[in-house]
């Protein structure tokens, strides 16, 4: 049976046509529909024409965002010896070796990105039960096995996030604070619309992109127009 809706949903709701929207007029009613009581998250949803059961059209990369993701991102590092003092100068907020380890293994989860140097990543691969289903695990595809570890730091600090295609081809990105302006957001969406053209799988065949919807964290989903947003140039976004 069907969960009925609040009446604030039903609202929301009626605010929003079933047709794409052209982009800037999209992330307006994502800023109209963000009335929750607490600050709200702005998502893109986005369903590309792929299989990612076949190793040639899986997508994992990342995005950095122009305009940040309005978020504190905790940055953990396992590294060793001098390496350790270069993340904490870099402004990791936890850095360590082996230590860092063991305590990952006791159930420490203090952080929102974890970087570790290859010559650590034998050790790290014991984490792997613990971080990968949290989507944690350092992999030189998401920037986080390095051992420029000052660089990373601060990308990850100033707005770069990791994403994939989950298993059926749909990538679920958080791409801001629906309290940014309509035109930052926009920015940050036209950046994450670039990285995915850019990192397209070789094994993609046909239409790529089927479909685009945003909404806040607890609002309903807008649908984008495909063409409207491919075909803006990052200039007219900023």
């Amino acid at each position: 049976m069907p969960r009925k809706l609040s009446r604030r949903l039903q609202e929301l709701h009626s605010k929003v046509e079933e047709r794409p929207y052209e982009p800037t007029e999209a992330l307006k009613l994502l800023k109209e529909t963000a009335t929750a009581k607490f600050p709200e998250s702005a998502e893109a949803h986005i369903r590309l024409g792929i299989d990612p059961k076949y190793t040639d059209q899986q997508l994992r990369t990342t995005v950095s965002l122009p305009k940040g993701t309005g978020q504190v991102v905790r940055v953990a590092v396992i590294a060793k010896g001098e390496k350790v003092t270069e993340a904490t100068n870099a402004g990791a907020d936890i850095a360590g070796s082996e230590e860092l380890i063991g305590e990952i293994q006791n159930g420490m989860m203090d952080f929102d990105r974890l970087i570790a140097t290859p010559d650590m990543m034998p050790q790290v691969a014991k984490l792997g039960r613990l971080l990968g289903p949290r989507g944690l695990m350092p992999s030189p595809k998401g920037g986080t096995v390095t051992f420029d570890l000052t660089q990373a730091i601060e990308e990850f600090k100033a707005g770069k996030l990791e994403f994939r295609a989950d298993r059926t081809g749909i990538v679920h990105v958080m791409f801001g604070k629906a309290s940014f302006s309509a035109e930052d957001l926009l920015v940050n969406l036209k950046s994450l619309q670039e990285t995915i053209d850019r990192n397209r799988p070789s094994g993609a065949k046909g239409r790529f992109w089927r479909s685009i919807f945003i909404s806040a964290t607890m609002g309903p989903a807008i649908e984008v127009d495909i063409p409207s947003l491919r075909d803006m140039k990052a200039a007219e976004a900023a």
